[in-house]
Protein backbone atom coordinates (compact mmCIF):
# COMPACT_ATOMS: atom_id res chain seq x y z
CA UNK A 1 0.00 0.00 0.00
CA UNK A 2 1.49 3.60 -0.82
CA UNK A 3 2.02 5.59 2.38
CA UNK A 4 1.13 9.43 2.86
CA UNK A 5 3.80 11.87 3.75
CA UNK A 6 3.25 15.91 4.00
CA UNK A 7 6.43 16.87 6.03
CA UNK A 8 8.84 14.71 7.14
CA UNK A 9 9.84 14.61 10.62
CA UNK A 10 13.52 12.99 11.58
CA UNK A 11 14.52 13.89 14.85
CA UNK A 12 17.94 14.06 15.15
CA UNK A 13 18.56 15.04 11.58
CA UNK A 14 19.19 18.40 10.85
CA UNK A 15 16.57 19.66 8.01
CA UNK A 16 18.65 21.57 5.60
CA UNK A 17 16.24 22.57 3.17
CA UNK A 18 12.39 21.82 2.94
CA UNK A 19 11.68 22.73 -1.05
CA UNK A 20 7.95 22.69 -2.90
CA UNK A 21 8.00 18.89 -2.73
CA UNK A 22 11.60 17.58 -1.29
CA UNK A 23 12.66 17.72 2.93
CA UNK A 24 16.41 17.61 2.38
CA UNK A 25 18.41 16.51 5.56
CA UNK A 26 22.29 16.56 6.29
CA UNK A 27 23.69 12.68 7.02
CA UNK A 28 26.21 12.71 9.69
CA UNK A 29 28.62 10.03 9.36
CA UNK A 30 27.90 7.80 11.90
CA UNK A 31 24.57 6.96 10.55
CA UNK A 32 26.68 5.49 7.24
CA UNK A 33 27.71 2.35 6.74
CA UNK A 34 31.48 1.68 7.61
CA UNK A 35 32.36 0.87 4.21
CA UNK A 36 30.58 4.44 2.77
CA UNK A 37 33.31 6.50 0.40
CA UNK A 38 34.77 10.06 1.72
CA UNK A 39 32.09 13.04 1.59
CA UNK A 40 29.12 14.62 2.91
CA UNK A 41 25.97 12.31 2.42
CA UNK A 42 22.23 13.88 1.80
CA UNK A 43 18.83 12.37 2.65
CA UNK A 44 16.47 13.02 0.20
CA UNK A 45 12.43 12.29 0.56
CA UNK A 46 10.13 12.84 -1.76
CA UNK A 47 6.76 14.18 0.54
CA UNK A 48 3.57 14.20 -1.00
CA UNK A 49 3.11 18.18 -1.38
CA UNK A 50 1.96 19.32 -4.18
CA UNK A 51 2.39 23.14 -5.86
CA UNK A 52 0.91 24.72 -8.70
CA UNK A 53 1.92 27.99 -9.90
CA UNK A 54 4.86 28.24 -7.50
CA UNK A 55 2.02 27.54 -4.68
CA UNK A 56 2.35 24.68 -2.29
CA UNK A 57 -1.25 23.43 -1.70
CA UNK A 58 -2.44 22.69 1.82
CA UNK A 59 -3.73 19.08 0.44
CA UNK A 60 -1.18 16.25 -0.39
CA UNK A 61 -1.62 13.51 -3.10
CA UNK A 62 -1.24 10.62 -1.23
CA UNK A 63 1.42 7.79 -2.44
CA UNK A 64 2.77 10.92 -5.25
CA UNK A 65 5.99 11.04 -3.37
CA UNK A 66 6.36 7.56 -3.62
CA UNK A 67 5.49 7.95 -7.24
CA UNK A 68 8.23 10.91 -8.22
CA UNK A 69 10.83 8.89 -6.71
CA UNK A 70 10.58 5.44 -8.06
CA UNK A 71 10.17 7.65 -11.76
CA UNK A 72 13.49 9.44 -10.78
CA UNK A 73 15.10 6.51 -9.48
CA UNK A 74 14.41 4.51 -12.74
CA UNK A 75 15.62 7.33 -14.96
CA UNK A 76 18.29 7.96 -12.84
CA UNK A 77 19.37 3.75 -13.55
CA UNK A 78 18.26 4.68 -17.04
CA UNK A 79 20.53 7.41 -18.08
CA UNK A 80 23.69 6.62 -15.93
CA UNK A 81 25.87 5.63 -19.03
CA UNK A 82 25.13 8.99 -19.85
CA UNK A 83 26.29 11.19 -16.85
CA UNK A 84 26.37 10.03 -13.23
CA UNK A 85 24.07 10.78 -10.81
CA UNK A 86 23.56 11.95 -7.16
CA UNK A 87 22.39 8.09 -5.94
CA UNK A 88 24.81 6.49 -3.28
CA UNK A 89 22.91 2.82 -3.47
CA UNK A 90 22.92 3.35 0.45
CA UNK A 91 19.85 1.57 2.08
CA UNK A 92 17.32 4.56 3.23
CA UNK A 93 16.04 1.75 6.19
CA UNK A 94 19.82 1.75 7.75
CA UNK A 95 20.20 6.20 8.22
CA UNK A 96 16.92 6.19 9.38
CA UNK A 97 16.49 7.39 13.08
CA UNK A 98 15.45 5.02 15.93
CA UNK A 99 11.84 4.68 16.19
CA UNK A 100 10.93 6.20 12.56
CA UNK A 101 8.95 3.89 10.42
CA UNK A 102 10.94 2.55 7.78
CA UNK A 103 8.10 2.03 5.93
CA UNK A 104 6.73 5.72 5.48
CA UNK A 105 10.64 6.20 3.78
CA UNK A 106 10.94 3.34 1.95
CA UNK A 107 10.21 4.20 -1.42
CA UNK A 108 10.19 7.53 -1.05
CA UNK A 109 13.82 8.35 0.24
CA UNK A 110 17.01 8.48 -1.22
CA UNK A 111 20.92 8.56 0.21
CA UNK A 112 22.54 10.79 -2.08
CA UNK A 113 26.15 12.85 -2.26
CA UNK A 114 26.01 15.99 -1.17
CA UNK A 115 26.99 18.11 -4.25
CA UNK A 116 27.53 21.77 -4.90
CA UNK A 117 24.02 22.77 -7.12
CA UNK A 118 24.37 24.35 -10.40
CA UNK A 119 22.57 27.82 -9.75
CA UNK A 120 20.51 27.53 -13.06
CA UNK A 121 17.31 25.81 -14.32
CA UNK A 122 18.75 23.23 -16.95
CA UNK A 123 15.04 22.69 -19.63
CA UNK A 124 15.13 21.26 -22.84
CA UNK A 125 12.09 21.87 -25.02
CA UNK A 126 11.00 19.65 -27.75
CA UNK A 127 8.02 21.30 -28.30
CA UNK A 128 6.33 24.64 -28.15
CA UNK A 129 4.57 24.88 -25.08
CA UNK A 130 4.00 26.64 -21.61
CA UNK A 131 6.31 29.85 -20.94
CA UNK A 132 8.41 28.60 -24.25
CA UNK A 133 4.81 29.29 -26.09
CA UNK A 134 4.04 32.46 -24.71
CA UNK A 135 8.13 33.89 -25.25
CA UNK A 136 7.30 32.54 -28.84
CA UNK A 137 4.49 34.35 -29.67
CA UNK A 138 5.57 37.76 -27.97
CA UNK A 139 9.40 37.69 -30.09
CA UNK A 140 9.26 35.11 -32.35
CA UNK A 141 12.77 33.58 -29.83
CA UNK A 142 12.80 31.29 -27.04
CA UNK A 143 15.57 32.08 -24.25
CA UNK A 144 17.32 34.14 -27.38
CA UNK A 145 16.81 31.17 -29.96
CA UNK A 146 15.69 32.49 -32.89
CA UNK A 147 12.64 29.82 -34.38
CA UNK A 148 11.06 29.18 -37.64
CA UNK A 149 8.43 31.53 -37.97
CA UNK A 150 4.20 30.34 -38.15
CA UNK A 151 5.08 27.46 -35.32
CA UNK A 152 1.68 26.75 -33.67
CA UNK A 153 1.05 26.03 -30.35
CA UNK A 154 2.72 22.65 -29.21
CA UNK A 155 4.49 22.39 -32.46
CA UNK A 156 7.72 19.73 -32.42
CA UNK A 157 10.17 22.14 -33.19
CA UNK A 158 13.07 20.91 -36.03
CA UNK A 159 15.57 20.38 -33.10
CA UNK A 160 15.29 20.16 -29.32
CA UNK A 161 16.75 23.37 -28.13
CA UNK A 162 18.10 24.06 -24.43
CA UNK A 163 16.25 26.87 -22.70
CA UNK A 164 18.24 27.67 -19.17
CA UNK A 165 15.77 29.37 -15.92
CA UNK A 166 16.54 31.23 -13.36
CA UNK A 167 16.40 29.18 -10.05
CA UNK A 168 13.66 30.67 -7.79
CA UNK A 169 12.62 30.33 -4.03
CA UNK A 170 9.75 28.57 -2.90
CA UNK A 171 7.08 31.35 -3.75
CA UNK A 172 8.76 32.88 -6.38
CA UNK A 173 9.02 32.20 -10.79
CA UNK A 174 11.67 31.02 -12.61
CA UNK A 175 12.80 33.56 -15.41
CA UNK A 176 13.57 32.19 -18.55
CA UNK A 177 17.37 33.79 -19.65
CA UNK A 178 19.43 32.91 -22.78
CA UNK A 179 22.44 31.05 -22.65
CA UNK A 180 25.34 33.82 -22.18
CA UNK A 181 23.29 34.87 -19.40
CA UNK A 182 24.08 31.69 -17.97
CA UNK A 183 27.80 31.97 -19.26
CA UNK A 184 27.98 34.76 -17.09
CA UNK A 185 26.51 33.10 -14.08
CA UNK A 186 28.21 29.51 -13.81
CA UNK A 187 31.58 30.46 -16.60
CA UNK A 188 31.27 28.92 -20.45
CA UNK A 189 33.01 25.98 -19.76
CA UNK A 190 30.28 24.45 -17.26
CA UNK A 191 27.27 26.05 -18.78
CA UNK A 192 28.15 24.06 -22.09
CA UNK A 193 28.87 20.57 -20.26
CA UNK A 194 24.76 21.21 -18.25
CA UNK A 195 23.86 22.01 -21.88
CA UNK A 196 24.90 19.35 -23.59
CA UNK A 197 24.01 16.70 -20.59
CA UNK A 198 20.32 18.26 -20.70
CA UNK A 199 20.06 17.62 -24.52
CA UNK A 200 21.91 14.61 -24.47
CA UNK A 201 19.80 13.27 -21.72
CA UNK A 202 16.34 14.51 -23.01
CA UNK A 203 17.02 13.20 -26.59
CA UNK A 204 17.50 9.24 -24.86
CA UNK A 205 14.65 9.79 -22.45
CA UNK A 206 12.05 11.11 -25.25
CA UNK A 207 12.97 8.42 -27.96
CA UNK A 208 12.61 5.88 -24.54
CA UNK A 209 8.95 7.43 -24.11
CA UNK A 210 7.73 7.41 -27.52
CA UNK A 211 8.34 3.80 -27.69
CA UNK A 212 5.50 3.68 -25.52
CA UNK A 213 3.32 5.74 -26.87
CA UNK A 214 4.13 9.19 -24.60
CA UNK A 215 5.76 12.46 -25.94
CA UNK A 216 8.50 14.44 -24.00
CA UNK A 217 7.43 18.04 -24.57
CA UNK A 218 10.19 19.24 -22.33
CA UNK A 219 11.81 18.93 -19.10
CA UNK A 220 13.89 20.41 -16.11
CA UNK A 221 16.88 19.07 -15.10
CA UNK A 222 18.91 20.11 -11.66
CA UNK A 223 22.56 19.37 -12.18
CA UNK A 224 25.50 19.50 -9.24
CA UNK A 225 28.86 19.17 -9.17
CA UNK A 226 31.64 17.24 -6.30
CA UNK A 227 34.53 18.52 -4.95
CA UNK A 228 36.72 18.06 -8.26
CA UNK A 229 34.34 19.67 -10.79
CA UNK A 230 32.72 16.68 -11.67
CA UNK A 231 29.00 16.89 -13.38
CA UNK A 232 26.24 15.17 -11.69
CA UNK A 233 22.47 15.03 -12.34
CA UNK A 234 20.45 15.49 -9.13
CA UNK A 235 17.33 16.09 -7.23
CA UNK A 236 14.20 14.69 -9.41
CA UNK A 237 14.66 13.23 -13.01
CA UNK A 238 11.99 13.10 -15.52
CA UNK A 239 9.12 12.96 -13.55
CA UNK A 240 5.54 14.33 -14.06
CA UNK A 241 6.29 17.37 -11.92
CA UNK A 242 9.69 18.26 -13.65
CA UNK A 243 8.58 17.54 -17.42
CA UNK A 244 5.34 17.76 -19.42
CA UNK A 245 4.50 14.19 -20.55
CA UNK A 246 1.59 14.04 -23.44
CA UNK A 247 -0.39 10.57 -24.78
CA UNK A 248 0.73 10.10 -27.75
CA UNK A 249 -2.80 9.23 -29.08
CA UNK A 250 -4.50 12.91 -27.68
CA UNK A 251 -1.87 15.08 -29.19
CA UNK A 252 -2.76 17.57 -31.62
CA UNK A 253 -1.00 20.67 -32.87
CA UNK A 254 -2.60 24.07 -32.33
CA UNK A 255 -4.02 23.01 -28.81
CA UNK A 256 -2.16 22.40 -25.24
CA UNK A 257 -2.82 18.24 -25.02
CA UNK A 258 -3.45 16.64 -21.69
CA UNK A 259 -0.32 15.72 -19.49
CA UNK A 260 0.63 12.86 -16.94
CA UNK A 261 0.76 15.23 -14.28
CA UNK A 262 -1.11 18.10 -12.27
CA UNK A 263 -2.84 19.59 -15.07
CA UNK A 264 -6.51 18.43 -13.52
CA UNK A 265 -5.22 20.47 -10.11
CA UNK A 266 -4.65 23.71 -12.39
CA UNK A 267 -7.26 23.23 -14.24
CA UNK A 268 -9.64 23.32 -10.96
CA UNK A 269 -7.53 26.50 -9.74
CA UNK A 270 -8.52 28.23 -12.63
CA UNK A 271 -11.81 27.98 -11.82
CA UNK A 272 -11.33 29.55 -8.68
CA UNK A 273 -11.24 33.37 -7.78
CA UNK A 274 -7.32 32.93 -6.44
CA UNK A 275 -5.03 35.01 -6.83
CA UNK A 276 -1.78 32.17 -7.12
CA UNK A 277 -0.23 33.52 -4.27
CA UNK A 278 0.11 31.58 -0.97
CA UNK A 279 -2.31 30.50 1.20
CA UNK A 280 -3.27 28.17 -1.59
CA UNK A 281 -7.10 26.89 -1.54
CA UNK A 282 -8.40 23.40 -0.13
CA UNK A 283 -8.78 20.58 -3.12
CA UNK A 284 -11.94 18.61 -3.88
CA UNK A 285 -11.31 14.86 -2.98
CA UNK A 286 -12.12 14.22 -7.08
CA UNK A 287 -9.55 16.43 -8.10
CA UNK A 288 -7.11 14.57 -5.96
CA UNK A 289 -7.87 11.35 -6.60
CA UNK A 290 -7.79 11.64 -10.69
CA UNK A 291 -4.31 13.95 -10.10
CA UNK A 292 -2.70 10.63 -8.44
CA UNK A 293 -4.62 8.72 -10.91
CA UNK A 294 -2.33 10.24 -13.67
CA UNK A 295 0.92 9.83 -11.61
CA UNK A 296 0.30 6.35 -11.50
CA UNK A 297 -0.53 6.13 -15.23
CA UNK A 298 2.77 7.57 -15.43
CA UNK A 299 4.46 5.41 -13.33
CA UNK A 300 3.29 1.97 -14.73
CA UNK A 301 3.51 3.21 -18.81
CA UNK A 302 7.17 4.37 -18.25
CA UNK A 303 8.48 2.17 -15.76
CA UNK A 304 6.66 -0.62 -15.71
CA UNK A 305 5.68 -0.16 -11.59
CA UNK A 306 1.99 -0.39 -10.53
CA UNK A 307 0.45 0.73 -7.16
CA UNK A 308 -1.80 -0.42 -5.04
Amino acid sequence: MSTTLLESDLPGLTLRHRGKVRDVFDLPRERLPADAPPGDYLLMVATDRLSAFDVVLPDPIPGKGEMLCQISNFWFARTAHLLPNHLTGIDVASVLPQGVDAALYAKRAVVTKKLKPVPVEAIARGYLIGSGWKDYQRTGKVSGIELPQGLRQAEQLPEPIFTPSTKAAVGDHDENIDFDTMVRTIGAELAEKVRDATLRIYQFAAEYAAQRGILLADTKFEFGTDADGRLYVMDEMLTPDSSRYWPAEQYEVGTSPPSYDKQFVRDYLETLDWNKTAPGPKLPAEVIARTRAKYAEALQKLAGIGID
